[in-house]
């Protein structure tokens, strides 16, 4: 395992700091950073932003911050600092993006106007870009998952990962999962490290 690289650091910080004092100190009313649909009567600007790093509960934030820990400072020293966190951020802004685009069709195409009134929170859409990030520059590369007692190449986790929230995304099913939002954290980092680190 890689030692933990500046950018991780302060990302895993800010965001527990964030679960445990919004929790703490606001209760319900942490929803007001989660991230509303642009035309409920609950969105607010600054919401684009800080939905990153709000979580649901405990095992939400467990699984992206593991996540985070393990995937993210690989990816740091890949990228450099810099532009580990602009990827970072626009694999999050990139699913919020999505997320945002399939309410809009549910709403106004669909008729069902109670997904204005559902947020999205947490940062699982930059943390499935990290995970779509590994399996281009390090496909082969074994890991060890959890209940899992055999090594799996990185190219496989992404690929199962993007597999189940597809599935469960385009099926319709009402897991309390925005699906979109992950799937659009992977879609944007695909794009960019297409764009930008396709060897030449």
């Amino acid at each position: 395992m890689m030692p933990i690289t500046d950018a991780v650091k302060h990302l895993l910080l800010i965001n527990i700091l964030m679960f445990f004092g919004t929790e703490m100190l606001m209760g319900t009313d942490k929803y007001v950073l989660a991230l509303f649909y642009p035309e409920s009567e609950f969105f607010k600007p600054w919401q684009i932003v800080t939905h990153l790093f709000m979580h649901a509960n405990l095992s939400h934030l467990m699984f992206n911050m593991l996540s985070l820990f393990f995937i993210g400072p690989l990816m740091e020293k890949t990228l450099g600092t810099q532009r580990f966190l602009s990827y970072y951020f626009l694999c999050g802004f990139g699913g919020a993006f999505l997320h945002t685009a399939i309410k809009w069709y549910l709403i106004h195409f669909m008729g069902d106007y109670q997904e204005a009134g559902i947020p999205a929170l947490g940062a699982s859409g930059a943390i499935f870009g990290l995970f779509i990030g590994l399996a281009y520059f390090y496909p082969n590369l074994e890991m060890y998952l959890m209940f899992i007692p055999i090594p799996v190449k990185a190219k496989y986790i992404a690929f199962v990962l993007i597999a189940v929230d597809l599935f469960l995304g385009v099926g319709g099913f009402k897991t309390g999962v925005a699906h979109f939002g992950h799937l659009g954290g992977a879609i944007f980092g695909f794009l960019m490290l297409y764009k930008f680190y396709r060897p030449r």
